[in-house]
């Protein structure tokens, strides 16, 4: 079992240590752990690939609990009835009705412009079926808010969540894009369903 790296005092933390401990206890039973370092940001865009199960929100969350740090993510306000609501609302989640202009992004970029500590976090295939090209409003929002893009994945052969380091977005997108694709290749085969992943 890895040590819970320390968590950068800049870094959005959840309150509660017995919530923390409970993420964790969940985190061994599931059989995962985290490597590496959490970046010394107090705001950035949180991206989390490969996705291609439910299972990937159960253990990201469940990881990221256990080590303290708050994430906030966007979803489908379809999602947010009633029974899950409430509960998805303490997970960090904010409903975004996607058919209303800027929705998504324009929900982020807003809530960076308010908050001093934000962590965003998106899938950017935006579906648990395959996808040969990504979505790209988590690119939008971090230009939009001017915070950095930090790549994090699961490796579902080794049970392990790890991050890489943050992407400042340049006038250069393919180029970008390239970067972030190219750190996930080597977990291209590593995920719940690698046949559901696509990387075009």
């Amino acid at each position: 079992m890895m040590p819970n790296p320390s968590i950068p005092e800049v870094v959005p933390r959840r309150s509660g240590r017995t919530s923390r401990r409970c993420w964790q206890f969940l985190t061994r039973l599931l059989g995962w752990e985290f490597e590496g370092e959490l970046p010394n940001l107090s705001r950035f865009v949180l991206i989390g690939a490969p996705h291609t199960s439910n299972w990937d929100f159960v253990i990201a969350m469940s990881v990221m609990g256990g080590l303290g740090l708050r994430i906030t993510w966007l979803g489908k306000h379809t999602l947010f009835r009633w029974p899950l609501g409430a509960f998805l609302r303490r997970l960090g989640g904010i409903p975004v009705d996607r058919r209303r202009a800027h929705g998504f992004v324009g929900h982020a970029t807003e809530a960076f412009r308010t908050e001093e500590r934000l962590v965003v976090g998106i899938a950017p295939e935006g579906t648990r079926k395959r996808t040969e090209h990504w979505k790209m409003g988590f690119y939008h929002i971090a230009v939009g808010a001017g915070v950095p893009i930090v790549p994090a994945y699961l490796d579902y052969r080794r049970r392990r969540v790890g991050m890489g380091m943050p992407l400042i977005p340049t006038n250069d997108v393919d180029g970008d894009l390239k970067k972030l694709k190219d750190f996930y290749a080597p977990y291209a085969r590593a995920a719940k369903r690698p046949e559901r992943y696509g990387q075009g």
